[in-house]
């Protein structure tokens, strides 16, 4: 599992002219599920998406994660973060999950986000999404489990 984590003021997501998902200052997770993804990668995302030190602490420093920082979460799935880059030029989906099973793991970590920060929002699953946002500092990272 991937996820491109950007550090907003704010982000919405958009499918059919209607926001569907928005946050004020917080945390935008473009999520991608490959084949082998299960529990222990849910997991092991959660942890890394609730507590990765990128927000600022009293003294100005990246020192809190998402929950220590009171920040909202808006996550969002994203086949194309798990493509294959190396080779040529197009990019190839091997290691990507099928849609029913990257539905599932998608659903199985927004259901577990929303137990740990119940206002958590996302966008829907296999939509032609638009996702509005703008990034504080700027600050992304790819995270791997």
């Amino acid at each position: 599992m991937k996820a491109l984590i950007q550090r907003v003021t704010q982000a919405s997501v958009t499918v059919d002219n209607h926001t569907i998902g928005q946050i004020g200052p917080g945390l935008l997770a473009l999520i991608g599920v490959e084949k082998e993804d299960g529990d222990a990668q849910i997991e092991k995302m959660l942890h890394k998406l609730l507590n990765y030190r990128i927000f600022s602490d009293d003294n100005g420093k990246m020192n809190l994660g998402l929950e220590a920082s009171g920040g909202e979460l808006l996550l969002v799935s994203q086949f194309t973060l798990v493509a294959d880059t190396a080779k040529g030029l197009r990019p190839g989906f091997s290691q990507g999950a099928s849609p029913e099973h990257g539905r599932a793991i998608f659903d199985r970590l927004l259901d577990a986000a929303r137990q740990r920060l119940p206002a958590t929002q996302s966008g829907q699953f296999g939509a032609d999404m638009q996702i509005a946002l703008v990034n504080d500092g700027p600050v992304t990272f790819m995270l791997e489990v």
